[in-house]
């Protein structure tokens, strides 16, 4: 499949920026240009009759979705209209491609197996920066993003201002004292990241811990020795790059991805010992110093985004205007979703993922072939994890949150293949249920908030 050439490629420049590292690259758009190719892509395959057109369960709520985020920027700001439906575009594209142009379970397999390398990739680069030493580095503007770049002298990172004070520093430059990665990542007050979306630790934690059920999805299709250690390199390598990043909240995406997989695998109680027992060196191990103030920020954006939300719950603030209100994000991505577009957009988002986990549901209960099982669970698992770490970081508009919803697109369009009388209705009755859950969490939100802010 034509279609398939683009999207890999849009997929690994989407994960690895390599327009940030490599200076012939700069100033070159290869998202823009691997978005093209895999457009140009499906219309082969559609022309030579390799694919056909089939809506995935979630592009209707999808089209609503970004319409309302437009909608939002008009009501509060329209002269913005412009850059916020710029800055939709790629999320919109990689969603639409990978839910509409990859059809097979083949593809499918590819492309789960190249973000597990990706995921295996950077984890190893984090692993890598957690384990190295400390240097100097001074603020640089590369490829018009502000950054770190290290001048190669070493420091202490308990003595963080001996890089101004030592031989080589340049006058009236704030250096950082921090550890030295791989193609030139370092660390952000200790914590390891990469580039990019993915410069923070936290998504960094994210991104490697919900590609982790694609390893227990290849050794479950064909259970080979060399399989078995692909889970465990995989296992731990992601479970070690998300201790060095010191993210809680990736810490409880790496259990949660466990939990589902040994849940569905060994029942409840067997499941859920074995995958504690697996992440507890993390849980325990992997936390910070000053995690109570970073504990009390995060509420105050929780709180300063519920009062945004109740005082505009029809449009919100505005999509992507959250930051014009605090000097924070919301650092949840339904409270973001709340504040910024109103409770209706906050349906809708909820809705598409309720879709997407709904999808994995159905086809791991469905009466198909075994790999139509893996697949499924991996997914589940995958989008598990990815909800619980959007609870904690504004991931709503991401690029990796809506690769992964094409994700559940393509597992549907490929049990179609198989079973062309698969559905994935979504009526009154799931709207209800998404209504309840949404009006739950902005419940137990506003209770948390006031009793630690007050209201």
């Amino acid at each position: 499949m034509f279609a398939a050439i683009g999207l890999f490629a849009l997929v690994l420049v989407d994960y690895l920026r390599p327009q940030e590292y490599f200076p012939a690259l700069h100033g070159v758009p290869l998202l823009h240009l691997a978005t093209a190719l895999a457009l140009l892509g499906l219309v082969l395959d559609l022309r030579l009759g390799l694919s056909r057109l089939r809506a995935a369960p979630h592009l209707a709520l999808t089209a609503l979705f970004v319409g309302w985020c437009l909608v939002s920027v008009l009501v509060n700001e329209r002269e913005q209209l412009a850059m916020r439906a710029a800055s939709l575009l790629i999320p919109t594209a990689v969603y639409l491609l990978l839910a509409h142009g990859l059809q097979t379970f083949r593809v499918l397999e590819g492309l789960c197996g190249l973000l597990l390398a990706l995921a295996i990739g950077l984890a190893f680069i984090g692993v890598d920066q957690g384990l190295s030493d400390h240097g100097c580095h001074r603020p640089a503007i590369v490829n018009g993003n502000e950054t770190l770049v290290h001048d190669g002298r070493p420091c202490t990172s308990k003595v963080r201002y001996q890089c101004e004070d030592a031989e080589g520093a340049e006058p009236g430059v704030a250096y950082e004292c921090e550890k030295v990665g791989l193609l030139g990542t370092q660390s952000i007050q200790g914590r390891v990241r990469y580039r990019g979306t993915l410069q923070d630790p936290n998504e960094l934690a994210l991104a490697v811990s919900i590609a982790l059920p694609f390893a227990f999805a290849f050794y479950d299709r064909r259970r080979t020795l060399a399989r078995l250690i692909l889970v465990g390199l995989a296992s731990a390598i992601i479970g070690a790059c998300t201790f060095y990043t010191q993210s809680r909240g990736g810490q409880l995406v790496f259990a949660s991805v466990l939990g589902v997989y040994f849940v569905s695998r060994f029942g409840l109680l067997r499941g859920a010992l074995a995958g504690t027992l697996l992440a507890l060196p993390i849980l325990v191990l992997g936390g910070r110093s000053g995690a109570e103030d970073s504990t009390m920020e995060r509420t105050i954006c929780w709180w300063v985004g519920l009062h945004l939300t109740a005082g505009s719950p029809a449009f919100g603030v505005g999509f992507g205007r959250f930051t014009e209100h605090h000097y924070l994000t919301a650092h949840n991505s339904f409270v973001l979703a709340a504040a910024e577009l109103g409770l209706p957009g906050l349906l809708v988002w909820s809705s598409i993922n309720y879709v997407a986990v709904k999808t994995a549901v159905l086809g791991l209960r469905a009466s198909l072939p075994p790999v139509v099982r893996s697949w499924s669970l991996a997914l589940l698992a995958s989008m598990t994890g990815l909800l619980v770490g959007s609870f904690f970081l504004s991931f709503a508009y991401k690029d990796i949150f809506w690769i992964y919803l094409g994700l559940t697109g393509v597992l549907y369009q490929a049990i179609r293949r198989h079973d062309p009388g698969f559905t994935v209705g979504f009526g009154l009755r799931d709207l209800g249920r998404v209504a309840l859950v949404d009006a739950g969490l902005l419940a137990a939100l506003v209770g948390y908030t006031a009793s630690k802010a007050g209201w």
